[in-house]
């Protein structure tokens, strides 16, 4: 069993707009370690790093067309690619494996004996992690996060997998503790839960609401699902919140300087979070260009 961490509290983030990525890669470190801007960042030093390994192997017609596309490594909707994710936890000196991998073989026999695993399906991240020697879903879909025993932690793995899941081993030295107080967090999307606390949630959620669903999921039939967040929840997410992560993004994106010699991204947070600051590219009608984030019912969202 993994030694206490945080005091026994459980760090947990409910889905702000489509962040989903940045909540799992917190939820496996167990504090609110990296903002969106954070992963942002990280994807616009992919893909530079990208741009210049085609311009030094293929023709300049090839590596034009690479140039034209847009970023391989986040969407303008803040989907993030796997490559992000293990960026953002190499940090932390945590390595991310394919659990089809075989060197995550023993994994798949004993899942029980790892520490986390981070899910995926089309634009939706979650991670599974054993904190404090017990098992729990920290699905930000979810209010509070999930317990599982042993037994149904490898069920549940099985049941993703023929479900079309991805699956992901996380392995390393886990973070003990968030290094990271409240006043200096990089985000304000986390809250932390004692395990009684998460308990009484769940069993509050599941009196109330009904389960959650996904897009394209109608064929799972998880025996044990948590409700979804209130239609309240969701409609705390404002537009200008949707509008300040599109155009952070996006500037993140413009951004073709080359990576530094060390690796680390050529982008300063400073200038990210000052991209907040610019107004959404105006179409001929005045509108924004960039599509605003509906709000729907969690039956309809995929992250």
């Amino acid at each position: 069993m993994e030694g206490a961490s945080n005091g026994g509290m459980l760090y947990h983030e409910v889905q702000e707009s489509k962040l989903c990525a940045v909540h799992c890669v917190n939820t496996v470190l167990q504090g609110p370690f990296f903002s969106e801007f954070d992963l942002a960042a990280l994807a616009s030093d992919l893909d530079s790093k990208e741009r210049q390994m085609m311009l030094q192997g293929t023709t300049t017609a090839a590596a034009g067309d690479f140039l034209s596309e847009e970023s391989h490594n986040v969407s303008l909707g803040g989907d993030f690619s796997i490559q992000v994710l293990e960026k953002a936890l190499e940090v932390w000196d945590l390595q991310v494996i394919p659990l089809d991998c075989p060197v995550a073989e023993p994994a798949q026999i004993d899942p029980e004996l790892e520490n986390a695993f981070i899910c995926h399906l089309h634009d939706h991240w979650f991670c599974i992690r054993k904190v404090n020697g017990e098992w729990y879903n920290f699905d930000s879909l979810y209010a509070a996060p999930q317990h599982f025993s042993k037994f149904y932690l490898s069920a549940y793995l099985d049941s993703l997998k023929g479900s079309g899941w991805s699956i992901f081993l996380v392995r390393g030295n886990f973070p003990k503790e968030c290094p990271i107080s409240s006043s200096e967090a990089s985000n304000g999307y986390g809250q932390w839960l004692s395990p009684e606390d998460a308990e009484r949630i769940t069993k509050s959620c599941n009196l109330t609401q009904a389960p959650p669903q996904r897009n394209n999921m109608s064929q799972q039939q998880h025996t044990e699902r948590l409700p979804s967040l209130a239609e309240t929840d969701l409609q705390m997410l404002s537009d200008m919140e949707d509008e300040d992560l599109r155009a952070a993004i996006a500037a993140s994106l413009m951004d073709s300087s080359p990576a530094t010699a060390s690796g680390e991204s050529s982008i300063p947070k400073t200038e990210i979070a000052a991209s907040l600051m610019d107004s959404s590219p105006a179409t001929a009608s005045g509108e924004s260009s960039i599509p605003k984030t509906e709000n729907k019912d969690i039956s309809e969202k995929t992250a």
